[in-house]
Parts: structure tokens; sequence; C-alpha cells
């Protein structure tokens, strides 16, 4: 039987291998506080919901009522977000990352090409099936100034906002240089799902509950598939080392 000598465990293999793991041990660590510091408050978000809490009732009414008199009293702000909901829909964000998963590919990155498509799919998913679960219905006023259909918590918008921005940025940040353009786009990455969130409740359309549940669920869903995808990476590069 052939037995492998004191020297093999020094060996580049070992080394990529005990790399990897430490790699991917610091990197699940930072996803998993991730995940957890955005499921955290989304799920006291949700049993308030479920719960029927009236402090939470109280607050999306407040928040609604004076949103959609600014509204109502200023149909420049109106306009400026109904066209903010349009050009930024849920499917803008889907096609953005579409288009970054099919760059990816071409560039043979082919699993991080897989976890764009797998994390946007995920989320959009997971969206409409709490929709069901929960069946929030929407703010309802006598003079609306916009209409949507469906259930309400968590926002779609929020959530694929906050979904999409994060897979753009956790793809092209180690890939941009210079301070300015980095910092431009976590400027972006902040500020494009905290205005498509305000949009959502100006127009009448959520409440306040839901886009701040649709914008934590946007970071949770990535954060998780993060470190699965972290793990199954470094058991594929682990597997080539040995092979070597």
């Amino acid at each position: 039987m052939r037995q492998n000598s004191p020297g093999a465990q020094n060996s580049p293999g070992s080394r990529i291998s005990l790399g990897a793991r430490i790699s991917l041990g610091v990197r699940t660590t930072r996803a998993a506080v991730a995940a957890v510091a955005s499921l955290v408050p989304f799920g006291v978000i949700a049993g308030l919901v479920v719960g029927r809490a009236g402090a939470l009732h109280d607050l999306d009414e407040r928040v609604a009522d004076r949103l959609h008199e600014s509204a109502s009293a200023h149909p420049g702000l109106t306009d400026a977000m109904l066209w903010w909901s349009l050009l930024l829909h849920p499917n803008t964000f889907r096609l953005a990352a579409l288009v970054l998963a099919i760059w990816l590919a071409r560039r043979r990155e082919t699993m991080l090409a897989w976890w764009v498509v797998a994390t946007m799919a995920g989320g959009g998913v997971l969206g409409g099936v709490l929709k069901l679960l929960f069946g929030v219905h929407r703010p309802d006023f006598l003079d609306p100034v916009a209409r949507a259909t469906g259930y309400s918590f968590p926002s779609g918008h929020a959530l694929n906002a906050a979904l999409g921005t994060a897979v753009l940025l956790l793809v092209l940040l180690p890939r941009t240089r210079g301070r300015i353009t980095r910092a431009a786009l976590v400027a972006a990455g902040v500020v494009v799902p905290l205005i498509t969130a305000y949009a959502r409740v100006v127009l009448g359309v959520h409440w306040i509950s839901d886009v701040v549940a649709g914008l934590l669920l946007g970071l949770a869903v990535p954060a998780i598939t993060v470190a699965v995808f972290q793990g199954r990476r470094v058991r594929v590069e682990s597997g080539r080392a040995h092979i070597r």
C-alpha cells in the first residue's frame, strides 16, 4: 500500500487547499454576519406584520399619510418618482444582472456568472413567495397618485434594487481602480435602493414597513449565496490542486 511521505503535507497542493480554506472561513464569516445583520431586523418586522402590531400599523399609516400629502401637493415630485420606479423596475436589475452574467461567462468566470443568475433569480422568487404568504394589502387612498396590483410585503422594487446593486457592487468593485470611481459606485449602491424605497412610499403603493423589509431581504440574499458559492468554489479549487 502506498503511503504519503511526511513532506506531502507541505506540497503545493496542500498549501493551496489550506490557503483556500482559510480564505473561505474569513469570507464565509463575513457573509454570515451580513446575513444575520439583515435577517434579524427583517424577522422582527415580519413578526410585527404577522402579529398585526398596533405600533407598526400606526407608523405605517402616519408615514403613508404624510408622504401622500406631499405627493399630492407636489406633482413634479410624483412624476419624478413615477419615472424613477419605471426606469428602475425590478426587470431593469434582472436585465443588468443577465448582461453581467453573460459577460462573466465569456470571460470564463462561469461560477461567478452562475452566482449572479442564482442570486437574482432566488431573490425574486423569494420575494414573490413571501408576498403570497404574508398577504399584506397595499395602502388605499381616496385620491391615489399611483396604483399597483398584488400584495405589498415585502416591496419587490426595494428588494430588487438592494439585491441588484449588491450583486453589481460585489462583482465590479474588486475590478475597479481609483478611489473616486470606487466611492462613486458605493454611493450609487446606497442611494439607488434608498430612493427606490422612498419612491414606492411617496407614490402610495407601499407601506414603510414593506420597503424596509425589502431592503433588508435584498441584502440578506446575496450574503447567503456568497457563503454557499464560496464553499463550492473552494471545494472545486482544492480538488484541482490535489489532482495536480
